[in-house]
């Protein structure tokens, strides 16, 4: 099993699927805690990683089609937002 701690803005970090059989308890800052398994969680980081994607106009592989820039943009997220009552 594995144990993962929300931070005080309400998220945890997750930088990477978890394999689908695996089990997640997720404390949450109101002491609440909740399983999760790894296919839920890794639905949840999908769903992150598509706003994201759409808000910083990036491509479904995490590209930007647009003229290169002198730094290069960060295509990932490391930070998913949960909240209680998600797993069921």
């Amino acid at each position: 099993m594995i144990n993962l701690q929300q931070d005080p803005e309400g998220f945890i970090r997750m930088k990477r699927h978890f394999p689908g059989s695996s089990i997640v308890s997720i404390t949450f800052n109101d002491g609440s805690t909740e399983e999760f398994s790894g296919l839920q969680l890794n639905a949840i980081y999908d769903a992150a990683l598509s706003v994201y994607r759409a808000e910083n106009h990036l491509d479904a592989k995490g590209y930007s089609r647009a003229p290169k820039k002198t730094v290069q943009p960060v295509n990932k997220i490391e930070f998913v937002a949960v909240h209680p009552g998600m797993a069921g």
